[in-house]
């Protein structure tokens, strides 16, 4: 039976891999218009290097959009811009980022495999279509999935009481929390770290690391660039006319323009805090509630303070905290009031760290709702953007994840393995 069981999913694993590489070996077509973004990122880098201010379109050459990334990025992106190379091989480059991201990203209580890495690789490359997009725009999303990898890797480490890994740790979470600088909205995740398998002492340094990481490029930005952080607050307010500024309410695939399609579709277009209101309760019972109900679960047969409670299990079991620590970033940065296309490609990075451990049946259903349909979607032509594909595949991979995750005890259990 295990070898039945194992050879129908191998099946089911080539298929969605031959759905990914052929969907992916349309954007080998070299005189395709790609990469719009890195452009844009390029040519901001280059009006800097020529005294002008990179905020503003007209100094752009070749372009309509804005750059909006912190002043403090401009010099640290400069080489990869030099020379013209990624503007020009910017396909390739970024699918050699996507393949390094399955290479660091940890396994939790399991020996690394190179069944393992390609399974990851599979999910980073297809699941939601993310790099899909991140391929065809250019978008420098890529760069944050490649160091949210080293990110996990570094923190998710086997713990150990005393602190002689935390140095590592704490390179970890400052590079998390540097990442979460490119997109700002995206800076609760960082309260994850607290679920890790540590004390709370430790615990507590690594979120203010975290914290001192994301808040680094733009104190850097504002002493020294201040004109042009200026700038950048005019740009990303719409303070600058005629161009495009970053808005919550934009097109993008997020609860919390759901939210707003479901107002306007009851007529109430305008209606702000309605909108609102039934974004929060959406994040609240779709994500949120239920995954603290599933901790709470886990720690209820303990004694103490809820506090106590669940420093006490996080450290007694280890590896369902670093799983439920990823879970938990998973489930914050979905439930983000601006999720573009581009963006699940890094959302797609924290779910590979577990996809690898779930059972046949789970892995099976992920591959299938989170890589095979939004693949089989992009490959018929049916239009994404403006839509909530994305949006529907990532929220059901979630609860699969959660339910695996609430499953696990039982499962273990049943295995006479104390969990």
């Amino acid at each position: 039976m295990a070898g039945k069981r194992n050879a129908w999913l191998a099946c089911l694993i080539a298929l969605v891999a031959m759905l990914v590489f052929g969907n992916l070996a349309n954007y080998a077509v070299p005189d395709m218009n790609y990469g719009w973004d890195a452009r844009v990122n390029c040519a901001a880098v280059d009006a800097h290097v020529d005294g002008l201010d990179p905020y503003y379109v007209k100094n752009l050459k070749g372009t309509k959009f804005s750059y909006t990334y912190l002043p403090a990025t401009l010099d640290a992106f400069r080489p990869l811009c030099a020379s013209g190379f990624l503007v020009g091989h910017q396909r390739g480059v970024f699918l050699a980022i996507a393949v390094l991201c399955s290479l660091l990203l940890p396994g939790i209580g399991r020996t690394r495999s190179m069944g393992d890495v390609a399974l990851r690789g599979l999910y980073v490359l297809g699941a939601f279509v993310g790099f899909e997009w991140v391929l065809a725009s250019g978008n420098f999303a890529i760069l944050s999935g490649g160091l949210t990898a080293a990110a996990l890797a570094l923190l998710l480490r086997p713990a150990k009481p005393d602190d002689q890994d935390d140095v590592l740790r704490m390179a970890g979470a400052a590079l998390l929390g540097l990442v979460m600088s490119f997109k700002l909205v995206f800076f609760p995740l960082l309260a994850a770290l607290y679920f890790l398998p540590l004390s709370r002492r430790r615990k507590l340094v690594l979120m203010t690391v975290a914290g001192l990481g994301f808040a680094l490029p733009m104190l850097i930005s504002i002493a020294v660039y201040p004109g042009l952080f200026s700038s950048w607050l005019l740009a990303i307010t719409g303070g600058i006319p005629g161009q495009l500024s970053v808005r919550i309410g934009e097109t993008n695939p997020s609860l919390l323009l759901l939210a707003q399609a479901i107002v306007d579709r009851v007529g109430l277009a305008d209606s702000k805090p309605l909108v609102f209101a039934i974004y929060a309760v959406a994040a609240t019972n779709l994500v949120l509630a239920p995954l603290g109900w599933s901790l709470l679960r886990a720690i209820r047969n303990n004694g103490g303070s809820l506090p106590a409670r669940l420093d006490r299990w996080l450290i007694d079991h280890p590896q369902a905290a670093m799983r439920i620590t990823v879970l938990a970033m998973y489930g914050l940065y979905l439930s983000s009031p601006r999720l573009k296309e581009y963006a699940f490609f890094e959302l797609a990075v924290y779910a590979a760290v577990l996809i690898v451990d779930l059972p046949a049946t789970a892995l099976a259903a992920v591959l299938t709702i989170g890589v095979a349909v939004p693949t089989l979607v992009s490959i018929m032509g049916i239009t994404i953007e403006g839509g909530f594909v994305q949006l529907a595949v990532a929220l059901m991979c979630f609860w699969i994840l959660l339910l695996d995750f609430r499953a696990e005890p039982t499962r273990l259990a049943q295995q006479g393995v104390r969990p």
